[in-house]
Order: structure tokens, then C-alpha cells, then sequence
């Protein structure tokens, strides 16, 4: 895949935007999707506890860039996009009481990317914060994809669940100054993959707080964000055709 000069984003670009509107148990949801090319290796996203926003679209485009198609998948529904610290927590809450629903939505949005004609038998998962918590969700339930990375993600594991399903690697990338997140939750995650015996890869960035990758934000960290950024895109490379 050609390689980007980090943190180029060609907002232009974001003008053709890809919105894609489906249904699910007769509510409507609202995917963001975008590819350079026929076939390209997809990258399966899914969004911030603040719904799917500029943020996502630029990550998109940057997967775009590289020669990656994208698929962020909306958990939350069309319009729901929430701005307040309560709302946000409210909609994230509710998901993670009720990962039954939360595991539908995301195979309903794997589903809507195949019919957009995303390959979807060659692709990896990804997501931020909530959605870094989210793709683990997916990685447990048994989804078919080759690899799931959350970016500063809640790490734990529900009661009840476990990995034993899980189809690809596991790559973490965790802050060592996340004060949301405990460390425990790390080693505690790394003791688990080795002991189920999942191909896993973990690792921590110093002075890197929660929602380190989050540009603009006051806890964004370049350094940690670029290196992460970097990883993931070698993983990438290694793991899709």
C-alpha cells in the first residue's frame, strides 16, 4: 500500500461524502463508507461514544489514502449524533448493557458494507474509545475478521465472555496515562489472549492519556498517536492481501 505523510488529510476529499442509510429491526442507521478502488482490503470501523463525525470521516480518508477501502458503522441510529457529555454516556451505556443489541449492529454493518460491495473477506477491525471497546465485543462474538485493533478502548471482559471464538490477532494500543482505562485492564487482557491462545500484540504509550488520537482535543498526543497510527498501518499491510 503507498504510505501517507502523518497526519495529511485531504479535506476535500470530504466532500464527496459516502453516507449510507440502512435498517435494522425498522430503525435507521447511517454508515459512513469510501474505497479508492474495486476490492481494496477494508478496514471496519466503528465510531467515538459521539456517533459518527468528522473525526471518523478523516480516519476514513486517511485508510482511503493508503489504498484501504473504510466502513464506519453507526451503533447508535440516523441523526443520533450526540454533542452532550450526558448523551454521549447515555448512548454508550446503553450498548454496553445490552451487547446483544450491540453485536447485531455491528454484523448489520458488516452486512451493509458487503452490500456497497466493501470485501468483506478481507478485513480488518478497528475503532476509538467506545468503538475500540466495541470492536473486542465483535472480536469475542466470533466475527470472521482478520484482525480487530481498538485505539485506547475499555479492555475488560464482560462476565460470561471470553475469547475462545475469536477468529483473528488482537492488537491493542493503550495509553500509560489513561486514568478512565486502569492498567489492570491491560495486563489483565494480555494475560487472557495468551492463555486462550490468541495471536495478539499489546502495546502502551507513556504520557499518552484516554482519547490520545483525538486531534484538536486536549489530550491528544502526537507522539503516541503517530506511533500507533504507524503500527496499525504496518498491521494492515501485514495482515490483508
Amino acid at each position: 500500500m503507498k504510505k501517507i505523510f502523518f497526519g495529511t488529510v485531504i479535506a476535500a476529499s470530504l466532500a464527496f461524502a459516502n453516507d449510507i442509510t440502512y435498517t435494522v429491526d425498522g430503525k435507521q442507521y447511517e454508515g459512513y463508507y469510501k474505497s479508492p478502488a474495486k476490492d481494496a482490503p477494508l478496514v471496519f470501523m466503528v465510531h467515538d461514544w459521539d456517533g459518527i463525525n468528522d473525526y471518523e470521516k478523516k480516519r476514513v480518508q486517511m485508510l482511503n489514502d493508503l489504498g484501504y477501502a473504510a466502513f464506519a458503522v453507526d451503533l447508535y441510529g440516523k441523526g443520533n449524533r450526540p454533542t452532550e457529555f450526558k448523551d454521549k454516556k447515555a448512548n454508550a451505556v446503553a450498548l454496553y448493557k445490552d451487547r446483544e443489541k450491540m453485536r447485531k449492529l455491528l454484523y448489520a454493518g458488516l452486512d451493509e458494507a458487503k452490500k456497497q460491495g466493501a470485501n468483506t473477506n478481507n478485513a480488518v477491525g478497528t475503532g476509538y474509545c467506545f468503538g475500540g471497546s466495541s470492536i473486542l465485543e465483535f472480536a469475542r462474538s466470533g466475527a470472521d475478521l482478520k484482525a480487530f485493533v481498538p485505539f485506547h478502548g475499555n479492555l475488560f471482559t464482560p462476565k460470561g465472555q471470553d475469547y475462545k471464538q475469536t477468529k483473528g490477532k488482537v492488537v491493542v494500543f493503550h495509553g500509560s496515562a489513561d486514568k478512565v482505562v486502569p492498567f489492570k485492564e491491560f495486563a489483565d487482557l494480555a494475560t487472557e489472549l495468551e492463555a486462550t491462545g490468541i495471536n495478539h500484540e499489546m502495546l502502551t504509550y507513556s504520557g499518552a492519556p484516554h482519547a490520545f488520537t483525538v486531534f484538536g482535543s486536549d489530550r491528544y498526543r502526537k507522539d503516541a498517536d503517530m506511533k500507533s497510527w504507524n503500527r496499525f498501518t504496518q498491521v494492515l499491510d501485514e495482515t490483508l492481501k
